[in-house]
């Protein structure tokens, strides 16, 4: 099967995810700059949650440009993901709103993770039909950022109950990791050009 239905129904959910994210956001009753102070937790959330869509979206760009084709198991598994990803906007408001509470902020901490999982089973699910010598497989190597990360979302769902603002450092932390795409992929794709 062709990729680019696939590439074009991902782009337009995580569209419409950051959409929906923005229009979360709700405007000061008053027009002076102490009224966007309680919004503080509200747009450091959802700056959070921006940066991480367009992570998954610059990673996920670099991982069907490494793709041939898809198959069934492609397609569930990209569903997946964007299944997980769906639920960033209701975890970015519950923990803007909730003032970086704790059990927001794990909740947020879960769908990070789960949504990580997802990313990691879509990768596995493209090796697995392409095979072990695809351009893919080759510029994944070890994926030590990939397998941190997961390690450290975990760490930070538990902290979220010691101290929440640890956690979303350490989701702060992963983001900037990320921040710079995955270059593994285009190195490769330049040497077999």
């Amino acid at each position: 099967m062709n990729k680019n239905r696939v590439e074009a129904f991902s782009d337009g959910v995580l569209a419409i995810i950051i959409t929906i994210m923005v229009l979360e956001l709700k405007r000061p009753e008053r027009a002076d700059l102490a009224a966007l102070r309680p919004l503080i937790p509200v747009l450091l959330s959802y700056l959070l949650s921006f940066i991480y869509i367009g992570i998954y979206w610059n990673n996920h760009h670099h991982l069907f440009h490494a793709t041939k084709r898809v198959n069934g198991a492609v397609l569930w598994a990209n569903l997946h993901l964007l299944f997980w990803l769906s639920l960033v906007p209701f975890a970015t408001a519950w923990m803007g709103e909730g003032h970086i509470a704790s059990e927001p902020v794990a909740l947020y901490g879960c769908i990070l993770q789960m949504a990580g999982v997802a990313y990691y089973i879509l990768q596995s699910v493209i090796i697995a039909d392409q095979g072990p010598d695809s351009l893919l497989r080759s510029a994944i190597g070890f994926d030590w950022k990939g397998k941190s990360s997961l390690i450290l979302y975990f760490a930070a769902i538990g902290l979220a109950f010691v101290n929440p603002w640890i956690s979303v450092g350490l989701y702060t932390a992963v983001a900037f990791m990320w921040l710079i795409p995955d270059t593994r992929i285009e190195r490769r794709l330049r040497e077999n050009v």
